[in-house]
């Protein structure tokens, strides 16, 4: 958790009523003060310490949070800390405690981003294939919707389309650094933006606090209840205060939702049967621009949209396709070396890592830092339409 030093002075009331103490002087507070901040600081210095010699002796580990967390780099960075009091054990926290992380780390709130340099800007290079420290990410342009199309009018491969973006309130700390009171205040900030919403975006909004079992069971039906968060999440104290703060947002006809203070501040999804990319797109669009308008988002100049994760940093969109590839999923390792060709990733559709028996596979953009939001969701619908084509001709 961000570092706070603890202060109780005044000894606990007693029954048996002593004689008064004499006062303590305004020097002897200030020095119990200092030492307790020094025992607070020491017993973190000693966590931090002891959680670098893990991941040194861990030779099954393989994040990037372990190659690029030297010595050097370790030393520079332990006692660092925020504004808001994000230290380094808050970015690595999760990553020492699951070793095999594929990253390892999260950012506290966005001046980690900055304070801590020297390790976020290698593994930002590293996993955004070549986004260098002098790299900056272009403004916010989601282009001329009318070049997105629907990838598969005749229905014969794609079973469903998803646009997502992930988005922080600006003057907000992310997950492990906020208090019950700022979840609380977020989340009373977007549902009332939410509310606004009219026409297709109308809809209704699902505290997850008090939730009653009808609620919660109908929202499971439609796949749209997120858990509490994974292994990782939970060590990277993303899921302080649950279920506080935290909620759903989705339009009547089910094509749009907002997650509130889930993973990030919010995640806002269009979603629809079908490949009618133009209008998935244009739906996220519309609902982001209405947010937008009384809730002013966190970005940066050089690394775009901040999110918890370094991975979803820039335009944080992932747009993705539910599709039927039998012929050429026939041989996974061949049609994920197509999709490469296009910067598409392939994944199984329960999620990364898993398999597709039935032959249909989530396909999704693999670029979201260094490229426009526009560049992003083109890059998939042209590497989708390439991927129909080699399943209709191959035999």
């Amino acid at each position: 958790m961000c570092l706070v030093a603890p202060f109780s002075f005044f000894p606990a009331p007693s029954h048996d009523f002593p004689p008064p103490q004499p006062k303590a002087s305004l020097h002897q507070i200030i020095q119990h003060k200092n030492n307790s901040n020094m025992v607070v600081v020491a017993e973190a210095t000693s966590k931090l310490e002891a959680a670098f010699a893990t991941l040194q002796n861990a030779s099954d580990c393989h994040s990037l949070l372990k190659k690029y967390l030297t010595q050097e780099v370790f030393d520079q960075l332990k006692e660092k800390q925020t504004k808001m009091g994000a230290t380094l054990m808050d970015v690595i926290q999760s990553g020492v405690a699951n070793l095999d992380s594929g990253v390892g780390v999260y950012a506290p709130d966005a001046e980690s981003y900055t304070v801590f340099a020297p390790l976020f800007d290698p593994i930002i290079e590293d996993y955004h294939k070549g986004f260098k420290p002098t790299d900056k990410q272009p403004p916010k342009d989601f282009g001329d919707l009318s070049a997105f199309v629907d990838v598969d009018p005749d229905q014969k491969y794609v079973i469903s389309t998803r646009v997502r973006c992930g988005r922080s309130l600006e003057g907000y700390p992310f997950n492990p650094c906020l208090k019950k009171e700022q979840y609380e205040e977020m989340e009373s900030r977007v549902k009332d933006q939410l509310e606004t919403m009219t026409g297709e975006l109308k809809g209704t909004y699902y505290p997850l606090t008090g939730m009653t079992k009808e609620t919660q069971q109908k929202l499971i039906d439609d796949h749209f209840l997120f858990k509490e968060g994974d292994r990782f999440l939970q060590a990277g104290h993303a899921c302080e205060f649950w279920p506080t703060g935290r909620g759903i947002y989705h339009n009547d006809d089910k094509t749009f939702l907002v997650w509130v203070n889930e993973e990030d501040h919010l995640r806002i999804i269009s979603m629809q049967k079908g490949g009618n990319l133009k209008e998935v797109f244009g739906r996220l669009v519309d609902g982001v621009n209405i947010i937008e308008e009384k809730v002013k988002f966190s970005r940066d100049d050089r690394l775009g949209f901040l999110t918890f994760c370094p991975t979803n940093l820039g335009t944080t969109i992932r747009a993705s396709v539910h599709i039927k590839l039998p012929k050429l999923g026939a041989d996974r390792k061949k049609l994920e070396e197509v999709a490469a060709q296009y910067n598409l990733q392939v994944r199984g559709t329960a999620g990364e890592h898993s398999d597709s028996p039935d032959g249909v596979y989530d396909i999704s953009n693999k670029r979201r830092l260094g490229l426009s939001e526009y560049e992003a969701v083109k890059e998939m619908q042209d590497g989708i339409l390439e991927l129909i084509k080699a399943e209709a001709s191959s035999k």
